[in-house]
């Protein structure tokens, strides 16, 4: 189970930032709280949300990426098979 800490948010950054996604936080009017631009590898989350609210967006997101965990850093590794877990 992951925490809902800043620390946890900053892991979950870093492992977009591995998957090549750049993750954003503007503000803006998002229907479910954030966008992807997919072609480019852009997440854009509202500024407005906690580090829980976005912590809870990219695990939704992550949920329908498609990618071969094998190109992770072993670090990022063990933190997604924990994430895997929940």
């Amino acid at each position: 189970m992951i925490t809902f800490t800043k620390h946890s948010l900053q892991k979950l950054e870093h492992l977009f930032e591995e998957l090549g996604y750049v993750v954003r936080y503007e503000k803006g009017s998002f229907n479910s709280g954030y966008c992807i631009v997919e072609d480019r590898k852009i997440v854009i989350i509202s500024k407005f949300f906690d580090a829980e609210a976005r912590i809870n967006v990219l695990l939704d997101i992550l949920d329908t990426l498609e990618f071969e965990p094998g190109i992770l850093s072993e670090k990022a590794t063990k933190f997604y098979d924990k994430i895997v877990e929940r």
